[in-house]
């Protein structure tokens, strides 16, 4: 059935609209990118389909039922790994199977059974400070996925690493979930990152944050940056985009 906004406005003061009259839905399995200026709500709306802030109105439906607060059915994977020092990589992937209940031997079979999708399989005995960026976020992705949620939310997961470790984290990404078929909704500054990865792109105005277009992708896959066809339509998305961005540009200079 999916995921259903309805009508959703976010405000934090009552003269600041973060988010206004979204619409959306979002089918089983689809890998949806929401891209848009900055501050344009993105990370608000993430948050909210997380259950870790409320709207100021509107709704959002889960297979029919209202999301009221976090719940096991969506898993978030931040900017930053957020692993836990404390902990080795193979603790740190077994640390929400343990809150759900998972007996000690399916937290070993299922923590190392992901940690194998990632790669990581040789490193479950290292701390967190032996990792590079890279395979921290590795281990942030096999933790996440280890809860096997209905709904994957990811925020900007790559923003902090170089290019060569988000191409091949992005590879990994897009190989993984051809394997699964989990529902994902992405967030991203970056529009090839967006063409890489989705069915659909949502694009928010800039603030207040309100869809202002939609883009069905429908380039095969794997997906390869350097084809034709993908940096063709990159170029057109970046058009866009761009003007949403001067636009915001031009409110902030209108209230000087």
């Amino acid at each position: 059935m999916g995921l259903k906004i309805n009508n959703l406005y976010k405000s934090f003061t009552s003269d600041k609209t973060i988010l206004e009259d979204v619409n959306l839905d979002i089918k089983d399995g689809e890998f949806t990118c929401i891209t848009g200026p900055s501050g344009c709500g993105k990370t608000t709306l993430l948050n909210i389909i997380a259950g870790l802030e409320k709207p100021t109105n509107g709704e959002i439906l889960l297979d029919n039922k209202s999301i009221t607060g976090a719940g096991s059915d969506r898993v978030v994977m931040f900017q930053e790994s957020a692993l836990f020092p404390w902990l080795t990589v193979m603790g740190n992937v077994k640390f929400g199977l343990k809150l759900a209940g998972k007996s000690k031997r399916e937290q070993e079979e299922i923590a190392l059974r992901y940690l194998k999708l990632v790669q990581l399989a040789h490193f479950k005995n290292y701390r967190v400070h032996e990792l590079s960026g890279g395979m921290k976020q590795r281990v942030a992705l096999a933790r996440a996925l280890a809860l096997d949620s209905k709904i994957l939310l990811m925020d900007e997961p790559f923003a902090s690493l170089d290019k060569q470790t988000k191409n091949k984290l992005r590879d990994d990404i897009q190989e993984i979930w051809m394997r699964s078929g989990k529902t994902v909704i992405f967030i991203t500054h970056s529009i090839e990152e967006a063409v890489f990865f989705a069915d659909r792109i949502v694009m928010l105005s800039a603030n207040p944050g309100r869809i202002v277009n939609e883009f069905k992708i429908n380039l095969p896959r794997p997906r390869h940056i350097e084809e034709p066809d993908f940096i063709q339509l990159r170029s057109e998305l970046l058009r866009q985009i761009r003007k949403e961005v001067e636009k915001s540009a031009s409110k902030e200079y209108d209230n000087d």
